[in-house]
């Protein structure tokens, strides 16, 4: 975090991804092409086996219907030409479709229930025209679509995806994330709705405008530079001609996720309870009444032949469950077979088909024979819809329990503010409470001790504390004071402010680390790979599995090659065999391995987000395990990043105060920390001097030399400021007076300024800026992780290494301008290690995008931000430590989530087949292999959850950090 100069008032706190970053994400290329010519099935399969075998081509889907090829491909080894020249190769007539505009949707799936089926919706997500990238994430129930608008439309990626057998509903389209919903008064007729649309489109800044005319509502999509809620309810009731009247209010349409999530709930739980209403008195009558006579001789009373009563009533409370409660297993397993792929679904419709329809064939065999015994399994069918229901129940709960850190970060902003209106001299006019939601920018706010703050701002007025632990996991409350920023959602500690909105809605802090973590637990991270792999082979292999385990025990027992006593008194071999082959086919589950990677990637972003560490997905998050070295950058990341001029040396006959102008007016327009604390020096010593300490010389021809410093004409005289570097360039000679005091101040860990005026070295100031208390103990508590940390800095080697030796970095690079900052991770890359940056300024950017993972410390408010895989909100380097410490333990929690969910099918499938019963007399039944399928799932979930209970490995206690927020901005020294 930092302190607020009026620069960065128009700097949203957190930025979307960034070119660069996009580049670093993006490792493979996509290309879609018209093919012609093409008229059946081989002519798709000839393509695809050609084009799969260029090399750098990762997928290849060919549509004969839509006459399209869609290529997933390596763009370092191959590219769209070479690919359309191959498919020419084999006379097809190619033409490669352009990228067009992008639009972006995201969409609520329901009806996932393993990775197969996020697998399969995925695939018809891209055989749509026009997609260019979907990803859609199990444990968040959702997908985000990248399509062309002009090729397709969101209503017909949802009719995909409702012909792939899930439901689906629009989430968010667009950049429609600045909203508004408002209820409506007084709208009587077509004519007004039309009226009140066109006032609202010709406001500059709506961006759309979409009506519900039943619930006479309206959301209007608006950009906050321009206009706001308050100026669109206004225009909406001076739209109206008298005797009419419109009123507008804001409405909050139901958060349809937790909604959707208690009515899932609701509907389990509902099933469960129905299916134990037929289900347990099946159970009482086949396995319990029989077993105590004569309570349970009526049971066998003969209604016709052999048909008796108890297997009547079995079949009657056993129907409602298989065909009507378990009704969706049959939809589930009917869209799955469609897309030619295999769920859990499928294997609990064969499960319970088996049994119940070899129970019909016992009936009917009894009510047509006046001999044959046979004993039904209508118990295995029902008790196992029940359990498996009862498991769905027990998972959707615990799931919803993953996104709580998340929906916690939600509710943070207050529901109301107190909204003044201000005089041209500052005093208050007047006040009035309103919803934060009808706060716009540039509003001034008035904030009292205990309450919370509801936007982003500045403080104008006042001095306080804002505890910020809610956000940045900061514990001490931070000092505010005019010109310091705040952040909505926290929480004025002890004194009275006055905050001037500077972002607002979807722009706020809170609301983009919640779309941050969000399209975090939206990616897939590559340990995922694993549970993709196995679920593509893994119910097909289930389900010869059971068919051999059948086969198995029933040829055998037919040949009576096992003794005849291994059979039960109630069943035959063939029953026995069917037992043991549905008990195969049901214990086996494939929900568990699908929700072992996203249950705890979700559950460990939100939980990092609450501390302050936001992870940018699951591949970010994988990597961060593997690594063994950090580059630090030094000033504003080691160090706090509030430099001071200490001392000022004069090498000729011109004053003090004309030296520290010239240089000061040159670097008014660098952001530069360094530049900053000359400018402040300057102004102070100007105070001394009884001058205006605002007052700045005319500058021009400014210039920015990376790693270097700045140079200006300022009152004709060309001005530089900067390292040794820059006056080698600009060919100012060095003498060794120069030459001694660089080296006296580099030995005390100062940054030496140099001020040349027409090329002549003049004077010098010294900058020194502290280290961070908590350095010393971050570095040596990463060298007992067995991370070796190294610093890269532009600064000199003198006072890089003087700094180094301080917090005990053993590794320095010094003089280095921020290209080659990069160049030197790429370096540490070739020798294998997995490296991490660490850094907190606008040029550190390369740098991070160039690590294997990069983090923006303190960058809550920089740029920095837009290339980081990590961003650690506040500025105390012991979030780096949280943050590799919470990538262990979470790839630690995945892989025991997969010994779970492996370990219940590795030890279960040969149980159920019936390993032990030879030995023991100990087998599996159906019903019982069921609630184990269920219990793999709800273990693997409340696994993951146990991440909530994390905490931060190393907690720094020690020396008080400077009041606000730090310094996040660019690092050129």
């Amino acid at each position: 975090m930092e302190r607020n100069g009026e620069s960065h008032l128009k700097q949203p706190l957190l930025h979307g991804a960034s070119p660069a970053a996009t580049r670093k994400e993006r490792t493979t290329g996509k290309a879609m092409f018209n093919v012609r010519g093409m008229s059946c099935a081989s002519c798709a399969a000839s393509i695809e086996t050609v084009v799969a075998g260029l090399k750098g081509v990762e997928s290849v889907q060919v549509s004969v219907l839509q006459g399209q090829a869609v290529v997933q491909y390596t763009p370092e080894e191959t590219d769209a030409k070479i690919i359309k020249e191959a498919i020419e190769g084999i006379n097809f007539e190619v033409d490669e479709l352009q990228e067009q505009e992008i639009a972006v949707c995201r969409l609520r799936i329901k009806g996932m229930a393993c990775t197969s089926c996020s697998e399969s919706i995925e695939r018809a997500l891209l055989m749509v025209p026009g997609v260019k990238k979907a990803a859609v994430g199990l444990a968040l129930e959702e997908a985000k679509v990248h399509f062309d608008p002009n090729i397709t439309s969101r209503d017909i990626l949802i009719e995909a995806i409702e012909d792939a057998g899930f439901g689906a509903d629009l989430i968010s389209y667009g950049d429609d994330v600045n909203k508004m919903h408002l209820k409506l008064e007084g709208v009587n007729s077509p004519e007004d709705t039309k009226l009140i649309q066109s006032v609202l489109e010709t406001v500059e800044g709506v961006n759309n405008v979409e009506w519900d005319t039943v619930g006479q509502t309206i959301k209007v999509a608006y950009d906050p530079d321009v206009t706001g809620p308050r100026l669109l309810i206004q225009r909406i009731q001076d739209a109206a001609q008298p005797p009419n009247f419109f009123n507008a209010s804001l409405y909050s349409p139901p958060k349809q996720r937790e909604a959707e999530r208690h009515h899932e709930i609701m509907s389990y739980r509902n099933q469960f309870l129905w299916s134990c209403l037929f289900s347990v008195p099946v159970f009482l009558f086949a396995m319990v009444l029989p077993m105590l006579p004569p309570f349970g001789d009526w049971l066998f009373y003969k209604i016709y032949n052999n048909m008796t009563l108890g297997m009547l009533l079995r079949w009657l409370l056993c129907s409602p469950v298989q065909f009507i409660i378990g009704w969706r297993f049959y939809i589930g397993a009917y869209h799955a077979l469609k897309r030619g792929y295999s769920n859990m679904d499928v294997l609990v419709a064969l499960g319970t088909n088996a049994a119940y329809f070899y129970s019909v064939y016992i009936i009917l065999k009894a009510l047509t024979s006046n001999s044959f015994e046979g004993q039904d399994l209508f118990e295995t069918s029902s008790m196992l819809v029940s359990f498996i229901l009862l498991g769905k129940y027990l998972e959707v709960v615990a799931k919803g329990k993953t996104s709580d850190a998340l929906s916690k970060l939600t509710e943070l902003a207050p529901e109301t503010a107190v909204l003044l209106t201000l005089d041209k001299d500052g005093s208050v006019i007047s006040e009035m409470e309103i919803s934060t939601q009808l706060l716009q920018r540039n509003d001034f706010i008035k904030i009292l001790p205990g309450e919370k703050v509801p936007v982003d701002g500045v403080v104008i007025k006042g001095q306080s504390h804002v505890n910020e632990s809610m956000i940045t996991g900061e514990a001490r409350p931070i000092a505010k004071k005019p010109g310091d920023k705040v952040i909505g959602g926290t929480v004025n500690d002890n004194g009275f402010i006055i905050v001037k909105a500077t972002h607002v809605g979807s722009e706020t802090a809170l609301s983009q680390i919640v779309q941050l973590v969000e399209a975090a637990q939206l990616a897939r991270a590559p340990v995922q790979r694993l549970a993709d792999k196995i679920s593509r082979f893994f119910v097909p292999t289930v389900v010869v599995a059971a068919f051999v385990t059948w086969l198995g025990w029933f040829i055998p027992g037919q040949l009576h090659i096992y003794p005849q006593q291994w059979i039960p008194e109630s069943m035959d071999s063939f029953e026995l065999a069917l037992q043991f082959g549905i008990s195969v086919l049901v214990v086996a589950c494939p929900c568990a391995l699908g929700l072992a990677t996203p249950t705890a990637v979700m559950v460990a972003t939100g939980k990092g987000a609450s501390l302050g560490v936001l992870i940018k997905g699951g591949n970010a998050l994988e990597k961060a395990h593997k690594i063994k070295t950090i580059i630090f950058d030094k000033t504003g990341t080691l160090t706090i990043g509030k430099p001071s001029v200490v001392q000022t040396k004069i090498f000729s006959k011109i004053p003090l105060l004309e030296l520290c102008d010239l240089t000061a007016s040159a670097e008014a327009n660098s952001e530069h920390p360094l530049s900053k604390a000359i400018v402040q020096y300057t102004k102070k010593l100007r105070e001394q001097y009884g001058s205006d300490s605002d007052h700045m010389l005319d500058s021009k021809d400014f210039e920015v030399h990376p790693g270097a410093g700045v140079s200006a004409n300022v009152e004709g005289k060309l001005v530089l400021v900067g390292n040794k570097r820059l006056m080698q360039e600009f060919e100012a000679l060095m003498n060794s007076e120069v030459e001694e005091y660089m080296s006296e101040m580099e030995g005390l860990a100062r940054t030496c300024v140099l001020v040349a005026i027409d090329r002549i070295i003049c004077g010098a100031l010294a900058v020194s800026d502290p280290l961070k208390p908590e350095a010393g103990r971050v570095i040596s508590f990463l060298r007992s992780m067995g991370i070796t940390s190294i610093m890269v800095t532009g600064d000199n080697w003198a006072t890089a290494k003087s700094i180094a030796k301080e917090v005990g970095i053993n590794t320095v690079f010094a003089e280095i301008d921020p290209v080659g900052k990069a160049e030197k991770i790429k370096d540490l890359q070739t020798q294998g290690l997995t490296v991490a940056m660490v850094g907190d300024g606008v040029n550190d950017s390369p740098a991070l995008a160039a690590a294997d993972v990069g983090m923006a410390i303190g960058a809550g408010t920089d740029v920095a931000i837009e290339a980081a895989d990590v961003v650690l909100m506040k500025s105390s380097l012991e979030d780096v430590i949280t943050a590799i410490d919470l990538s262990r333990k979470t790839l630690a929690k995945i892989r025991l989530n997969y010994v779970w969910a492996l370990g219940y099918n590795v030890l279960g499938m040969p149980i159920a087949a019936g390993v032990l019963f030879p030995f023991t007399g100990i087998r599996l039944p159906p019903w019982l292999a069921g609630a184990c399928m269920a219990a793999s799932s709800v273990s693997v979930v409340c696994s993951s959850l146990l991440l909530q209970l994390y905490k931060k490995p190393l907690h720094v206690e020690d020396a008080p950090r400077p009041a606000g927020p730090s310094d996040g901005v660019s690092n050129l020294v």
